[in-house]
């Protein structure tokens, strides 16, 4: 993957902010795939995860994203709160967002009918491998590469690419994908290393509803 240590000053957002978002909590649960991403384990048993490999793991799919045409990538969330992080990237990069229920055959089946139809994407983005089981399930049968965000608890059977992370969380969610949407349009050239974007993490965290 070319992942090389990096230290505290050249994360792509500060450790305090990875930190707030919550992007390091894990689960109770490690699965022996997860357990390269693990930073340590709580008393109480919650397992921690290592976000300066989350900060790699944002670079490496940065550089494999902006390679793909946008139009065949397909981003899929069936969590509630991956709703908002995923329709925001998909809409900045152009990609094709999946944040209903994932209608079975919508890679596989051309003759398939409905509100969705039949879709060849190139590369296919999962926020939770477990959640999106029929995604995942689907892109391996017709052999194309996933990435998907992974908690602890996750096993990464058919991902390629693991973006180790708090894949639960409404904060953590819309930093990660505000990261790699980031990460992808300086790639592009679309925005100087140096500069910042017009959007922040908050366009993409989802609002919380007030009764």
């Amino acid at each position: 993957m070319g992942e090389t240590e990096i230290s505290e000053i050249d994360l792509l957002t500060p450790m305090d902010q990875y930190l707030a978002a919550g992007c390091h909590i894990g689960t109770q649960v490690k699965t022996h795939d997860m357990e390269p991403f693990v930073y340590r384990q709580r008393p109480i048993g919650l397992y921690v995860l290592d976000v300066r490999k989350t900060d790699e793991r944002i670079r490496v799919v940065g550089k494999y994203i902006a390679r793909v045409n946008a139009a065949r990538i397909a981003v899929v969330s069936g969590r509630v709160y991956g709703k908002r992080p995923v329709e925001t990237f998909a809409h900045y990069l152009g990609a094709n967002a999946f944040t209903e229920r994932f209608i079975p055959g919508t890679f596989t089946n051309p003759n398939i009918s409905g509100p969705r139809t039949y879709v060849e994407p190139e590369l296919v983005i999962l926020t939770d491998p477990r959640t999106d089981q029929q995604a995942l399930s689907e892109a391996a049968r017709i052999g194309v590469p996933v990435i998907a965000l992974c908690d602890t608890d996750n096993v990464t059977t058919n991902v390629d690419l693991v973006v180790p992370t708090n894949n639960r969380g409404r904060k953590s969610l819309a930093l990660i994908y505000y990261l790699m949407t980031r990460q992808v349009l300086r790639e592009k050239g679309d925005i100087p290393e140096d500069v910042e974007t017009a959007f922040t993490p908050a366009d993409f965290e989802p609002q919380i509803q007030r009764y």
